[in-house]
């Protein structure tokens, strides 16, 4: 593998030396990497650390990690020997070298325990990392941001969003990374090797850290508690960006239109609305999307017939559990959007919104480049100018007649299956269209000279 030094990107907002990387403690480190600006307290910290940026590390040709020294790559690859001669006589757990029982054995005893829970660790570094998680401290601040951490090298990660160094890259395919955990997994796509299975399970993972936070869902277990409110989570990155919430920082910048956001993956999914991408496309009807979500979304409700919720009162089945919730309203009654202008509810947010327009004036109007014509919403909007283009992407499987929306549709299709719900009550006469049921109704109360209520 060679690290692409020329394929590094910095943001020219953020200077890399404003980054800090390690709290000052008073050590003189007169070596500075030119590439980075990390500063070292020995020549050799700095020539080992350089290696990052030229690519000159010592790999493992069984499992394709890498490392800055020989005699770490050395003592790695003992760890692919077949044979795992020392074993732990306490809980039978076998290694490959005595130095990895030695600092196993550690669990064993209390040397390295914790005094707020108990837990056994099996060195001081990890103890010391573990002891955060119970005071909360972060005393890593990050000077662009002020985003605190708990270990120096998460702060290290973290600072390369704002400098834009990625200076990991994938030997095959040459997508560039912020860590080097992130460039072990990703090369684990193109292997396709799973060697990390759960045993309660059977679910296989690319890195023992996936299979260590897969195994929690089994036993609920979340130490990362949040300082601010009472949610707790299962591994630190989630516990991480939750706090994001508390703190409203944004530290994803689009270089379009300065618009910031607080998760990476929310910013990737916005630039697309200025490189136009669409890279799901549904092989049913061709259409594309942003979003994954939003191409699932398209799958179920449109080319499934999949209804897996079941209304309780009427038996009533649907595809999503939001069209499940918005209808069990309709019997228990329940409206819990209310006006904040007068003392109208609500069952449904939409009804809000339209009602504020219209009667509070409150709210943007959705207007037609066409004909003009005001809408009260961005879905309205989008099928009003469907049916000026005369776009009609729902067929009738019994003839050739095609529809704006599938609600117009399923109401055609009554006319294929002799389908008629709606019954006159004074004429007992069924006819298949609720508009018709008003006509008739309008026509037999005037008939029979009867008011209407």
């Amino acid at each position: 593998m060679f690290l692409d030094v020329t394929s590094l990107t910095v943001n020219p907002k953020v200077s890399t030396s404003a980054i800090a990387v390690k709290p000052d403690d008073g050590k003189p480190r007169p070596y500075s990497c030119a590439i980075c600006n990390k500063r070292f307290t020995t020549k050799q910290n700095l020539t080992v650390h350089s290696r990052l940026h030229t690519g000159d590390l010592f790999g493992c040709l069984t499992c394709n990690k890498w490392f800055y020294t020989s005699k770490l790559l050395a003592h790695h690859q003992e760890t692919h020997a077949k044979e795992k001669r020392y074993s732990c006589s306490i809980c039978q757990k076998r290694f490959s070298t005595q130095p990895y029982l030695n600092k196993h054995l550690n669990v064993h005893t209390d040397r390295y325990k914790c005094p707020e829970c108990g837990k056994h660790s099996s060195s001081r570094s990890n103890l010391a990392s573990h002891l955060l998680t119970h005071s909360g401290e972060r005393p890593f601040e990050c000077t662009v941001c002020n985003m605190r951490f708990k270990k120096a090298g998460h702060l290290s990660r973290h600072s390369r969003i704002h400098s834009g160094l990625k200076p990991y890259v994938c030997h095959i395919c040459r997508k560039a990374f912020y860590s080097m955990e992130r460039l072990h997994a990703h090369i684990s796509v193109h292997t396709g090797e799973k060697p990390h299975k759960c045993s309660l399970c059977e679910k296989a993972f690319r890195t023992s850290a996936h299979l260590s936070r897969h195994k929690r869902f089994h036993t609920g277990y979340k130490p990362y508690k949040c300082l601010q409110c009472d949610m707790a989570f299962s591994e630190p990155a989630m516990l991480e960006t939750h706090s994001r919430v508390h703190t409203g920082i944004k530290p994803y910048n689009c270089t379009q239109c300065n618009k910031a956001f607080r998760y990476s993956q929310t910013l990737r999914i916005h630039m697309r609305l200025h490189t136009g991408e669409k890279p799901y496309t549904c092989l049913i009807c061709k259409k594309d999307f942003t979003e994954l979500s939003s191409f699932i979304s398209h799958k179920r409700r449109i080319h499934s017939n999949r209804r897996p919720f079941h209304c309780l009162y009427c038996g009533k089945q649907f595809k999503f559990n939001t069209d499940l919730k918005c209808h069990v309203r309709i019997h228990t009654g329940s409206k819990q959007f209310s006006c904040r202008h007068c003392s109208k509810h609500f069952m449904h947010c939409s009804q809000l919104k339209t009602h504020l327009l219209l009667s509070h004036n409150e709210g943007t109007w959705h207007t037609c480049h066409i004909c003009q014509k005001k809408l009260v919403s961005k879905y309205n909007l989008r099928l009003h100018i469907q049916r000026h283009e005369g776009v009609k992407p729902y067929a009738c499987s019994q003839c050739p007649r095609r529809f704006c929306t599938a609600a117009e549709m399923r109401y055609h299709f009554w006319v294929h299956s002799g389908v008629k719900p709606f019954c006159c009550g004074f004429c007992g006469k069924s006819v298949a269209y609720k508009r018709s049921i008003i006509s008739s109704h309008k026509k037999c109360a005037a008939k029979w000279d009867v008011p209407l209520i």
